[in-house]
């Protein structure tokens, strides 16, 4: 069965999204893609960072969009303050141009993933149902930033525990274009052992970024 289709009965759950956008047309647009999905529904939808943080306890969706240039407080704030609230919240960022370190900035905050605005429907879509199913989305250059990241830890605490050498292997292939499935035959391991292993990164990555910065610049 599909992981994002949940059954009660011969109930069919939706995946319930909220949209935190501040362009209204874009808002707009994303909540009737959404809502004309088979097992997908929107919620709600805000235009502000603070007006989502209001209202989201009480709406309670499974995935949030956010917009990484909201007025006010940004998007990368609100992720870190909704994770603090609700860790299993799944939040799928949006940008305009793939700006790495805001996107970086957005992962270690607690995000799952991200797309540019300029993905297609079907790519939006199958972002969401691979967010709710666990997965993490991570493209060749924010690898590389992740890489970067974790080499400055390892210098600054070279005794603590970082990533894994599996875990290094998948993201230097990411670095170098290799696909999910592509990485899975590289390194002679299924496909759901590679997205587990990219989950895990992002989980060290949260965890890292909620620790002191290292003293030689990370």
């Amino acid at each position: 069965m599909n992981a994002r289709r949940i059954h009660l009965g011969f109930l069919l759950v939706p995946i319930n999204v909220s949209i935190v956008e501040e362009d209204n047309r874009i808002r707009e647009s994303l909540a009737v893609l959404l809502n004309g999905a088979r097992d997908i529904r929107c919620v709600s939808a805000h235009r502000t960072a603070e007006e989502a943080l209001s209202q989201l306890a009480t709406n309670k969706p499974d995935v949030v969009l956010m917009d990484i240039n909201l007025p006010s407080m940004s998007g990368i704030e609100c992720v870190r303050r909704l994770k603090a609230l609700r860790p299993e919240l799944q939040i799928l960022m949006l940008t305009l141009y793939e700006d790495e370190e805001q996107v970086f900035q957005s992962l270690a905050a607690g995000a799952n993933g991200y797309l540019v605005k300029r993905s297609t429907p079907a790519e939006l879509l199958n972002a969401i149902e691979e967010i709710h199913s666990g997965a993490a989305l991570m493209s060749g250059k924010i690898a590389r930033s992740v890489v970067e990241y974790f080499q400055k830890l390892k210098s600054a605490e070279p005794h603590r525990d970082h990533l894994s050498h599996r875990e290094t292997a998948i993201l230097d292939l990411l670095v170098q274009g290799y696909r999910y499935r592509e990485i899975a035959d590289a390194l002679d391991i299924s496909f759901e052992t590679v997205r587990a292993h990219l989950k895990s990164i992002y989980d060290k990555l949260h965890l890292h970024s909620l620790a002191p910065t290292p003293p030689n610049g990370g």
